[in-house]
Formats: structure tokens, sequence, C-alpha cells
């Protein structure tokens, strides 16, 4: 396994059942939902993932532009959604092609820990050319430093508990213990931000910034921030 887009692109164990696959994916897409600001938006999804509850975004915007880098789940996408004329799937190098001011939000889901600091400065750049004034930004699922794997499996456990899967979580964490995910984690690491530094990348890239009160997604202690652009 060489790196993070390898290990999205092969057949793993993140997910530890279809219970626990649903709700994730259901979550992240009432969560996208409440943050699209009318039904002519213009929404682009960036490192989206199976986005299995995609078309309950795109019954809330004109477009949905799910974005992954991963060529196997594109395929799954494009199979997922072909009748559903409101989706469009592209690769990250495919957003060139789109014109400038012309997103109202993009969603950057549980995708900054996998970057490096460079591709992450580089999307922002990206992202302030794409959005039109005003338009939002959402990086959630972000890591600070003091959040261990532990607290991770923690919040999956709770989470299981909470969604109906918690036998299935124990089991899965036994299985990650001894994966390609924890192997990677280990050997390339995973980026991390304190909110400080995280506002600091997001204001220096031309935004204005604030923490969300609230993580999205099952876990309590990472972050989720709303920056706006100029």
């Amino acid at each position: 396994m060489r790196d993070w887009i390898s290990f999205w692109d092969s057949d793993h164990s993140i997910y530890v059942n279809a219970r626990h696959f649903d709700v994730h994916y259901r979550t992240i897409a009432d969560m996208i939902v409440r943050h699209v600001p009318s039904p002519d938006a213009v929404v682009l999804d960036f490192g989206c993932g199976e986005a299995l509850h995609a078309d309950r975004v795109a019954a809330a915007c004109q477009r949905l532009i799910l974005v992954d880098a991963a060529t196997k789940v594109r395929t799954g996408l494009a199979a997922r959604f072909s009748g559903n004329p409101t989706i469009e799937i592209r690769a990250p190098a495919e957003l060139a092609d789109l014109a400038d001011r012309s997103i109202d939000l993009v969603v950057m889901h549980s995708v900054a820990q996998y970057l490096t600091s460079a591709e992450f400065s580089a999307l922002l750049v990206l992202f302030r050319r794409l959005l039109r004034p005003g338009g939002l930004l959402l990086i959630g699922d972000v890591i600070p430093p003091q959040v261990s794997a532990f607290a991770d499996a923690i919040a999956l456990l709770n989470y299981g508990a909470a969604n109906g899967f918690l036998l299935a979580a124990i089991r899965g964490l036994l299985r990650t213990a001894v994966s390609d995910y924890t192997k990677l984690r280990s050997r390339i690491g995973v980026t991390l931000y304190t909110e400080a530094e995280m506002l600091q990348r997001l204001e220096a890239a031309g935004f204005t910034a604030t923490r969300a009160k609230a993580n999205v997604g099952p876990n309590p202690a990472r972050m989720t921030f709303l920056a706006r652009s100029g």
C-alpha cells in the first residue's frame, strides 16, 4: 500500500458493516444539506468517498459535483448515480475546467488529515478561485494533535452503540489494528492541526473562518471549520 489514495482505492474495511456504511454517509449528507444556501446552489464535495446518500444533497441543490481521487470510488459513484442528472463525478484534476466563482458550497470532510501541508495549501487556492463571493467552504473532521487513535476507537464504539452496530464496531477495531490503514498511519502518518493553525491557514488563503460549535460526524474530539470567501 503506497499511499492514502491507494488505500481508499482498495477493498478496505474502515466501515465495519453495512449499517455503519449507511449511517455514516447519511450523517454526512444531512450535514451538507443543512449548509446548502438555496435550491439553485452548486455544491462541490471534495474527497467525497462512496457518498452513499448523495442523492439527498442533490435533491436540495441545482448541481452536485462529487470529486474523489480514487478511480474505483469514482467508478462506483458513476454507477450508483447514473440516473441522476443533478450529480456529476469528477477527478481532482478535472476541477481546473470549472469556471471561477461558480460554486456556492465546497465541502471537504475527513480529507485534510490525508493531505500534506503543500497539498492542502494548493486546494485552498483552488477553492478560493471556485467559490462565489460569500460562498462557504466547510472543512470537517480535522484532527487536533491531542486526539489519539485510542480516542478515535472510543468514538467509533460510541457511534456504534448509538446506531445499532456496537458488536460490529468491536470486531472492526480488531481488524483495523492489523490492517493497511494502521500500517499506513504508522508509516506515513496523518496531518494534524490545532484550531489556531487551521484558522491561520484559512485566513492566509483569503477566507474569513471560524470553528463550528460541533464537529460533523461521529468523533466530537475532531473539529469542523466554516470559511467564507471574500
